[in-house]
């Protein structure tokens, strides 16, 4: 498919995924939502040229080794700090209040990129972009972005995933 096919699907795979997630973030800003939305989306679509890299050259980790590394990513202070920032979207409209739409989205999809590394690694090298994982992490992500206990739900996520790698290792 190329690397142009591949980020096309991605972007959209991210639209789908975590477009619901900015929301929040959506209803608070003074309008540019389609330039909101498409700053954001840039951002993932960019991103999007590391899994490419990664499913090009194989790389293929073993699973509890990719299960481990983002469980443990869901309980560092980076991942904390990054859904916090996702997590309040006046706080962060505050902070980047001169940024226009297409900015603020750019900005809020970089902290978003650093609030989801962890699962989309798993999404990528351990579930092979599976559709139905692809659902899971969305939910995920929108629990832990959106409804209240969001670091809890981090820090289940994180147990988890390394429940998962244990248990994957031992089979």
């Amino acid at each position: 498919m190329g690397a142009a096919g591949f980020l096309v699907g991605w972007t959209l795979m991210m639209a789908a995924m975590m477009l619901p997630s900015i929301l929040p973030l959506a209803a608070l800003s003074r309008g540019g939502h389609a330039r909101l939305a498409a700053g954001y989306l840039g951002v993932w679509g960019v991103t999007g040229l590391v899994p490419w890299e990664a499913m090009e050259h194989d790389l293929s980790p073993a699973l509890p080794v990719v299960l481990a590394a983002a469980g443990v990513y869901e309980l560092t202070p980076l991942k904390g700090a990054c859904l916090r920032r996702c997590r309040n979207p006046a706080g962060f409209l505050t902070t980047h209040s001169r940024s226009g739409p297409l900015r603020l989205g750019f900005e809020h999809g970089l902290w978003c990129i650093g609030c989801c590394a962890g699962l989309m690694v798993v999404l990528v090298l351990a579930a092979s972009m599976s559709l139905r994982i692809a659902a899971v992490i969305a939910g995920v992500v929108f629990a832990q972005k959106v409804l209240p206990l969001g670091e809890t739900t981090m820090r289940v996520t994180g147990a988890t995933l390394i429940f998962a790698a244990v248990a994957t290792a031992f089979s």
